[in-house]
């Protein structure tokens, strides 16, 4: 199992191995293990990049009476191909801390009069929003400490009430813990309090029904597994049901009905576009678009399938080869328990990081001592996983000189 024609068999057998040649791979040798940060450019990113650049060039401002639905056509794309949920409550807009500013003062504004709720251990943009909207509101912010490695359970919602306002993620940042979103979203429903979920980490690596979980507000990226490129607009999600009655702190043009009627005053369109602002990012939208579409026809149990074969060969290799060299799993061992990357934890997980980018191998490092290896199904193939870790074994091996922290991990 921990042989190199092992790893060789699994991608001869893998069916989505042809999508790799859907990307820009620049470099065979370059061993790229964080899709979870930043996902590769798909070829047909490239050139529909390249056409609507051609667009702009032809059409001038011509080119907005098409472009003009790109937030809700891709938005309506997202929630069929990897949301589980309806056309009209996708909108694809802006990045994950404003729509998650959006979010948390529309529910607020309805459902408020209790307090901000999420775990100390979720993402950092999360906690800061939630930091910033209660200094600016006057309401309590309440953090709990979740497992480190399984992440927040519904026994860390005790405390929550009537009023609350709950963020949470759907797959933890550094452990990679798949959270149970239909039981944290009924435990925290069933306290009378609102829950809003980040879905950066998991949408495109991981099956997402927003609908057969009754959730009713979410946020995410797309520049991780749906590879929108860097910077990519982000999406928030609002069931249908609660539409009509939130309404979007940030009142902006793209979000006014009749639009090019300006000399009135502010009126909201119906529905999830009320959540638009400024003038939306047209090159990034078509980029988010095609990685989308080849997310879509690759089928998203199909690549959570692969995603639990990769990083079950990864666990397999740590404990074979570094377990012994003083590494250890921060990811839950149960494939049902996480998501498409591996957090591997040692004393000098930095310095061993800054070695393994050497060693032309792309993880990333999550403080205070975690080594993050994100598997994408579409372009990372068993070898790459396989070399990566033999890589790996070869620097913790020896004398790993200690190196000052860059602002980039």
């Amino acid at each position: 199992m921990t042989s190199r024609s092992h790893a060789e068999a699994l991608d001869r057998a893998d069916p989505l191995a042809e999508f790799r040649t859907r990307f820009v791979v620049g470099d065979p040798e370059h061993l790229y293990l964080d899709g979870n940060s930043l996902g590769r450019l798909p070829v047909a990113g490239r050139e529909r990049l390249r056409a609507v650049v051609d667009q702009w060039g032809d059409a001038l401002v011509g080119g907005w009476h098409e472009w003009i639905d790109y937030p809700v056509r891709v938005g309506d794309a997202l929630a069929s191909a990897v949301l589980g949920a309806g056309p009209g409550e996708v909108i694809a807009t802006d990045s994950v801390t404003v729509n998650l500013f959006k979010l948390v003062n529309a529910a607020l504004d309805v459902r408020g009069g209790g307090a901000l709720v999420s775990d100390r251990g979720n993402f950092p943009t999360d906690r800061y929003v939630l930091e910033g909207v209660a200094a600016a509101r006057g309401v309590e912010l309440r953090l709990f400490d979740s497992d480190p490695v399984f992440g927040p359970s519904v026994i860390d919602l005790a405390d929550c009430g009537p009023g609350d306002v709950v963020v949470l993620s759907h797959v933890a940042y550094r452990s990679g813990a798949l959270a149970d979103m239909p039981a944290l979203t009924a435990e925290v429903r069933s306290r009378g309090a609102t829950l809003i979920w980040d879905l950066s980490h998991s949408v495109g690596a991981v099956p997402v029904d927003l609908h057969g979980a009754g959730a009713e507000l979410a946020v995410g990226c797309t520049y991780k597994y749906l590879n929108g490129g860097p910077g990519a607009p982000a999406f928030l999600y609002v069931a249908s049901a609660l539409q009509g009655s939130l309404r979007s702190p940030i009142w902006g043009w793209f979000a006014q009905s009749e639009q090019f009627a300006m000399d009135r005053a502010y009126d909201p369109l119906p529905g999830v576009s009320r959540f638009l602002a400024g003038t939306p990012p047209i090159l990034q939208l078509a980029a988010v678009e095609e990685g989308v579409r080849v997310t879509a026809e690759a089928g998203i149990e199909r690549i959570r399938e692969k995603s639990v074969a990769l990083t079950s060969l990864l666990v397999e290799l740590h404990d074979a080869w570094l377990a012994p060299l003083g590494f250890s799993v921060g990811t839950p061992r149960d494939p049902t328990r996480r998501g498409s990357h591996v957090s591997l934890r040692h004393g000098k997980a930095w310095p061993i990081t800054r070695a393994l980018i050497d060693a032309r191998v792309t993880p990333d490092f999550r403080g205070p001592d975690s080594i993050r290896l994100g598997v994408a199904p579409l372009y990372t193939s068993f070898t790459d996983v396989w070399d990566a870790l033999d890589r790996l074994r070869v620097i913790a091996s020896g004398e790993v000189p200690d190196v000052a922290r860059a602002r980039v991990t």
